[in-house]
């Protein structure tokens, strides 16, 4: 009976450190995703506010409401430029 560590031991260490790293990987990129739509929907917020704040004078308006607010979230500053062209198209 010695006292050194087996082969399967190193192994079976070195095979869960793999399995960990590979979790912590596929849990990694929703949390990426996560923040850039949360980042987005921010900007895209402000941006509408100030729209609304700033279009009085230029007479633009555009709701707050969840559909203007998805949009805003999932595209950010291009989606506000959008829904304005889309205020003056429609």
């Amino acid at each position: 009976m010695g006292m050194g560590i087996e082969l399967n031991i190193i192994l079976a260490y070195a095979f869960g450190l793999i399995l960990l790293y590979i979790l912590g990987y596929i849990l990694l990129i929703p949390i990426k995703w996560i923040i850039k739509l949360v980042y987005n929907g921010i900007i895209g917020g402000i941006m509408l506010l100030l729209i609304n704040l700033a279009g009085g004078f230029f007479d633009i308006h555009i709701a707050i409401n969840p559909i203007t607010a998805l949009v805003a979230g999932l595209l950010g500053v291009p989606g506000v430029v959008l829904m304005i062209i889309l205020q003056y198209i429609l």
